[in-house]
C-alpha cells in the first residue's frame, strides 16, 4: 500500500511540475493557496480511480 501511495505522490507532483513549466513558459505565474492544492489532489485521485480499477480490480483472463 506504501509504494503505491508513494507513486500516486511522485506523480501528481510530476504533473504539477509539469504544468508549472508550461505556464511559465506561456508567462506570468500566478500564486496559489492551500485550497487549489487541494482541489487538484482530490481531481487527481478522483480521476486516477479508473485506472487503479483496471489494474487492480478487474478479473483478467490468463493467456
Amino acid at each position: 500500500m506504501w509504494g503505491r501511495l508513494a507513486e500516486l505522490v511522485l506523480l501528481y507532483f510530476l504533473v504539477g511540475l509539469l504544468a508549472l513549466a508550461l505556464e511559465r513558459r506561456l508567462g506570468q505565474i500566478y500564486p496559489q493557496g492551500w485550497e487549489f492544492y487541494a482541489i487538484t489532489a482530490t481531481l487527481f485521485v478522483t480521476l486516477a480511480f479508473p485506472g487503479f480499477v483496471w489494474r487492480y480490480l478487474t478479473k483478467r483472463r490468463s493467456r
